[in-house]
């Protein structure tokens, strides 16, 4: 069996799994070209701040479904004025853009996965136009009607220092959060939550315009309902997974997290008929019409929080220590790529972005033994390479320097 093989085959030859083999970026942030080859399941990118490690995370998280890990403009993307001259770039980029390509391997079958920008103009006003960038995506260069379909192909999760604290302040991060999880498991959720915000912006806007129109609001209050009970339903299916499989795989080195969603139409879809909440949420909005223009909104699924216990302490994770905040992240992050892997056979790559702060080296080597045992491919970032000594056989490591990636042995 040749390396590659052997890459993507645990120990027993029992299961094979997802990796990327090469990622190629054009115009992207601090790389003007990029090319890496890829052939270890740990990938550590070492070198000061601010070097470019977490563009490269980034960029790999472009090829899901999103904004990225960053949730970042696609104008701010791209630093170069013109492309690279090189004969390897993405068929697909075009001169004003930029580009990223990964060739994978997925339970033995090579394919290609790509995304770009697309720029055109659209008409604002009579006579008037205005340039729009939007993210296009190929596999196998055959252009996806959409980039919510790259789900169909590719798994990622990331976890960047700014989740750290994701326990703390508003419920906005830990929703968004809970929906990229849910967006693994179910591909429509992410249409369903962008036909939702247009419909709630629609919605907002009449209400807000002082000229009530109440036929037009009735059918919004329909729609939103309908759709906001799919979106919440999904939602309590997700973390009832998850709590199953923290449950399930207890822990002593991280904290056993339990999980709620905190919101009035998901607690109502665990007890009622769907067409019930549907009817409540409709007479809900239709209640708000007036309080709205006080700044008044009631409630709805864009008002859920998820709340997280360190089920052990019986201690909302909002008041655990920072490391504890940390680990108990961690232990969703791991049950998500779990219950990707029990449930649906996916086996997803984590972009781990200086993963190893605020954990000490027992907590350090437990969480890269668990990753390790999932078969998956992990993406980390560090200021130092001495943080992954006990798993050095399995990394490939890069030195990340003055806008270039360089192999190096360690």
């Amino acid at each position: 069996m040749n390396t590659a093989a052997n890459f993507y085959f645990n120990s027993d030859n029992a299961r094979v799994r997802s990796a990327i083999r090469r990622l190629t970026l054009v115009n992207f942030r601090n790389y003007r070209y990029l090319r890496l080859n890829l052939d270890k399941p740990f990938i550590v990118l070492s070198g000061e701040n601010g070097s470019g490690k977490t563009n490269v995370l980034e960029a790999v998280s472009f090829l899901s479904q999103g904004r990225g890990l960053r949730s970042a403009k696609l104008s701010e993307i791209k630093t170069f004025d013109f492309l690279a001259n090189t004969q390897d770039a993405p068929v697909f980029i075009n001169n004003n853009g930029w580009a990223v390509s990964a060739q994978l391997d997925s339970f033995g079958e090579e394919f290609t996965i790509g995304t770009a920008v697309e720029s055109s103009l659209k008409e604002i006003a009579y006579n008037e136009t205005k340039e729009v960038e939007r993210r296009i995506v190929h596999v196998n260069n055959q252009k996806l009607s959409s980039q919510n379909d790259l789900g169909n192909f590719l798994s990622i999760i990331w976890v960047t220092p700014q989740m750290d604290r994701i326990f703390q302040g508003g419920s906005q991060n830990r929703r968004s959060f809970l929906d990229r999880i849910v967006y693994a498991f179910d591909v429509e959720h992410a249409k369903r939550l962008s036909t939702f915000d247009n419909l709630y912006r629609q919605w907002l806007q009449i209400l807000k315009s002082g000229t009530l129109n109440n036929i037009w609001l009735d059918t919004l209050e329909e729609q939103i309902a309908g759709i906001g009970v799919a979106i919440a339903a999904a939602r309590r299916e997700q973390v009832i997974r998850l709590n199953t499989f923290i449950e399930t795989n207890p822990d002593d080195t991280f904290p056993d997290a339990l999980l709620e969603l905190d919101g009035t139409i998901e607690k109502m879809v665990a007890e009622k008929p769907a067409v019930y909440v549907e009817d409540f949420y409709r007479e809900s909005l239709f209640n708000q019409r007036r309080s709205i223009l006080y700044n008044d909104a009631g409630a709805g699924i864009n008002k859920t929080d998820l709340k997280a216990v360190y089920k052990k302490k019986n201690v909302p994770a909002n008041l655990c220590s920072t490391g504890e905040q940390k680990s108990l992240l961690l232990n969703i992050i791991l049950a998500q790529a779990k219950s990707l892997i029990a449930s649906k056979n996916i086996y997803p790559i984590l972009l781990l972005d200086e993963i190893t702060a605020h954990l000490d080296e027992v907590k350090r080597d437990a969480f890269f033994a668990k990753i390790r045992n999932l078969n998956v491919q992990s993406w980390l970032t560090s200021t130092t390479m001495f943080d992954f000594t006990g798993i050095k056989n399995d990394t490939q490591f890069f030195e990340v320097k003055d806008n270039t990636i360089t192999p190096i042995a360690f």
